[in-house]
């Protein structure tokens, strides 16, 4: 049938469709992202991984918007936003890839997926102080839920004799930090539009991690082997430059809440690629703690009060 026969309807439902496919694919490479850099950290040194991953990711990204229209058209930043762009953008996301990569080097990636999942409730606490209301109630009920989740990745390291909760920290600092890195982008793309902003923030922060990424390789070395290059590219193109475009394209067709929704399959892809690659035990706790927090995401982020009955209000 010609696409000009599809009622609206039947073409809003096919759009929808492809957008919801296209956004399972995103989850699915950024699980596989999330075990790779866990896999390259445990062979090149944590600084450095995200310096040269972010370097390589945003100079793709740069090219493509600058030779190409796939993604917008690029705008040149004025000073006063190039500014702003290395100080509340490639700084903050420079500090949050040294907090990740720790996280990933110290504990599981489903862990470190698990955390992150938290971010959004975190974002939603930082917006508002508590109020006697019921979208209050709601907000700190999920931050609640959220913080349940933490705690129970955290009982196993409690209870141990010797407790090992570095590599924890890390993960819940990172979570704080990508929610931070969120507002933060938030605020930076009024002026340009979310894929330059990514694009610019990403080699910013590899510059500034590039003096202590050659540092830890002026004291522990460098390993540089086929499966480690290859990994890399995985990275930088798997994970950073195509799932983004696609995220990019689903935030234009869709309401910024749906699309965030689809972060609570980002750990479940997260252990499954980290179970069959890298042989990752799935800890008892994992599974309780994802209830937790993607329930807390959940409630924090739906108006049950003004749920979508239509396409038009998604």
């Amino acid at each position: 049938m010609p696409a000009h026969w599809l009622t609206p309807a039947v073409s809003q439902s096919k759009n929808n469709a492809a957008v919801a496919g296209s956004l399972l694919f995103t989850v699915f490479l950024w699980g596989g992202n999330n075990a790779g850099t866990k896999w390259l950290v445990m062979t090149w040194p944590p600084i450095w991984t995200g310096s040269i991953r972010f370097l390589l990711a945003g100079a793709v990204l740069l090219a493509v918007l600058r030779y190409t229209t796939w993604l917008g058209e690029y705008r040149t930043p004025t000073a006063s936003l190039r500014r702003q762009l290395w100080l509340y953008g490639g700084l903050t996301l420079a500090v949050y890839i040294v907090a990740f990569n720790w996280a990933l080097r110290l504990t599981t990636a489903s862990h470190v997926a698990l955390y992150l999942g938290a971010s959004p409730v975190w974002a939603l606490l930082w917006e508002e102080l508590p109020r006697r209301s019921w979208a209050s109630a709601k907000r700190y009920g999920a931050a609640l839920l959220a913080v349940g989740g933490v705690l129970v990745l955290l009982w196993p390291a409690l209870r141990a004799a010797k407790p090992d909760l570095v590599g924890e920290f890390f993960g819940l600092a990172c979570s704080v930090l990508w929610a931070y890195f969120s507002r933060q982008m938030r605020f930076l793309t009024v002026q340009l539009s979310g894929t330059e902003v990514a694009a610019h923030t990403m080699w910013m922060s590899g510059v500034l991690l590039l003096p202590f990424g050659l540092g830890e390789i002026a004291t522990r070395g460098l390993p540089v082997n086929p499966e480690c290059l290859g990994v890399l590219a995985f990275c930088v193109v798997f994970g950073g430059v195509i799932p983004y475009a696609l995220w990019n394209d689903a935030l234009r067709r869709w309401r910024t809440s749906r699309v965030m929704l689809f972060n609570n399959l980002i750990p479940l892809s997260t252990m499954t690629w980290a179970h069959f690659f890298l042989h990752e035990p799935v800890t008892p706790t994992f599974w309780a703690a994802m209830v937790l927090i993607v329930a807390g995401v959940i409630i924090g982020q739906t108006n049950w009060l003004k749920m979508p009955e239509t396409p038009e209000n998604f």
